[in-house]
């Protein structure tokens, strides 16, 4: 089965808050585990933790691709085409 297109054309970008969740870290708030824009480096927590922050991104910026950001963790997720890499 082919890579999807969004897959095979993420970038690599630095985290931008490699701390964790941006939008946790600025309301005090907890995740579970942490994503990674692979378009902007928007670091997002993942849908088990209370805000959801890595698909809000998405929604809010049609921006394609994460990646796992949890140590020893490679995998990649499409929104689009709810694919993973």
């Amino acid at each position: 089965m082919a890579i999807c297109e969004h897959l095979s054309q993420a970038d690599d970008p630095a985290a931008r808050t490699p701390e964790g969740c941006e939008e946790c870290l600025a309301v005090g708030g907890r995740w579970v585990h942490l994503r990674r824009c692979l378009e902007c480096g928007h670091i997002g927590c993942c849908d088990s933790s209370p805000g959801k922050h890595a698909t809000q991104h998405y929604h809010e910026t049609a921006h394609p691709v994460i990646q796992s950001y949890e140590r020893g963790e490679e995998w990649r997720w499409c929104f689009v085409d709810s694919a993973m890499g």
